[in-house]
C-alpha cells in the first residue's frame, strides 16, 4: 500500500511541484531500504494485474528492493513466480518476498556475489530446481560511487563498479540461455545517464553505456530465437543506492533537475518492465525505453 507521502496523489505527481526528501545517508552500499526516510514505494494499490505474465518464471537481480522490488510485485500481480537474486540484504529480501506471497505467486530467495561468475549458474540451477522454468531475466544489480575528478577513481572502484553494473550481464545471460525458450524476454536496467551523462559518475555512467550497446547487440544475435532483448533507463528514482552513495546534503534535492521537479518512486517503473516481459511488446527487441521524468534523451 502507497503511503500517505506526497506522491500518494496522482494529481500530486502529475504537478510541477518540487518534492524533495530528508537528508540521509547510509556508509555501506547497497543500501538497505528499510532504514530509508521516507521508504520507497513499490506497490501501487491502483494497478489491477490481468495476467499477462501468468504462468511464467522470473528471475530478478537485485530485486530484494527499489526498482527491483518493484519490479517483483508487478510481475507477482501479473501472475509470475519469482527467484529474487541479492547480495547481503536479507531483511528487505525477506520483505520483497513477504510482499509477493501476499499476491500469491512464489518467490525463492537467492544470496550470494554476482560478481562471481559460478554464482550465475547456481542461480539458474536453484530457479529450475524450484519452478522447473524460466522465461524472463531481469538484469538490475547495480552500484555507483559519485567521484568529483577521474582521477579519484581508483582501480578498486573502477573493477568493482564494471564487476558489478554489466559483468552479470554476460554471466547470467550464459547461464539462462540454454533454457529460454521462444517468447522469452531479458530485461535490463539502464540510465538516463547513459545519454545524458553524470559528471560525478563517469565510471557508474560508461556502464550504463556499455549496458545499452550490450541490448542492442544481443537482440540481433537471439532474434532469430525468439527471444526479445531491452532495457528501461530510469531517470532518479528513490532507491537504496541514492542514500548509501550521495551525501546527505545532496539527497535533500536529489530529483529536482527533472522537468517534474521529483525524483520518481520505484512503483512508477513497474510496468515498464511488466510491458517489456509480456507479450504486449512482441514487436520490441534492441529498444531503451525511458521513464525519466521529462528528460530529454537521444535514443
Amino acid at each position: 500500500m502507497i503511503p500517505m507521502y506526497p506522491y500518494y496523489s496522482y494529481e500530486t505527481r502529475c504537478k510541477k511541484v518540487p518534492i524533495t526528501f530528508p537528508p540521509q545517508h547510509q556508509d555501506t552500499q547497497p543500501g538497505l531500504e528499510y532504514l530509508m526516510s521516507p521508504v520507497p514505494i513499490s506497490d501501487n494499490p491502483e494497478y489491477k494485474g490481468s495476467g499477462k505474465l501468468a504462468g511464467k518464471v522470473a528471475i530478478i537481480t537485485g530485486g530484494d528492493s527499489g526498482i527491483g522490488r518493484a519490479v517483483a510485485i508487478g510481475f507477482a500481480k501479473e501472475g509470475a513466480d519469482l527467484a529474487i537474486v541479492y547480495l547481503y540484504e536479507r531483511t528487505d529480501a525477506e520483505a520483497t518476498r513477504k510482499m509477493v506471497e501476499d499476491y500469491g505467486r512464489s518467490c525463492l530467495l537467492i544470496e550470494g556475489d554476482l560478481r562471481q561468475p559460478a554464482f550465475s549458474k547456481e542461480v539458474v540451477t536453484r530457479t529450475l530446481a524450484m519452478y522447473g522454468r524460466l522465461d524472463v531475466l531481469v538484469l538490475n544489480q547495480g552500484v555507483q560511487f559519485p567521484q568529483e575528478s577521474i582521477l579519484d577513481i581508483s582501480d578498486e572502484q573502477l573493477e568493482n563498479t564494471y564487476r558489478t553494473n554489466i559483468f552479470p550481464h554476460f554471466y547470467m545471460t550464459k547461464a539462462a540461455l540454454p533454457c529460454l525458450k521462444p517468447g522469452s524476454s531479458i530485461i535490463s536496467t539502464a540510465s538516463v545517464t547513459a545519454y545524458a551523462g553524470a559528471p560525478l559518475l563517469v565510471d557508474y555512467s560508461s556502464t550504463k553505456g556499455a549496458i545499452v550497446s550490450f541490448t542492442r547487440s544481443l537482440s540481433l544475435q537471439l532474434v532469430g530465437k525468439g527471444i526479445r532483448v531491452n532495457a528501461v533507463a530510469p531517470g532518479p528514482i528513490w532507491t537504496p543506492l541514492i542514500v548509501s552513495s550521495y551525501s546527505a546534503e545532496y539527497v535533500k534535492t536529489f530529483g529536482l533537475e527533472t522537468p517534474m521537479k521529483r525524483a520518481g518512486q520505484p512503483f512508477e517503473l513497474a510496468p515498464t518492465y511488466v510491458y517489456l516481459a509480456s507479450e504486449d511488446s512482441s514487436f520490441v527487441t534492441g529498444q531503451v525505453l525511458h521513464v525519466n521524468g521529462g528528460v530529454m534523451t537521444e535514443t
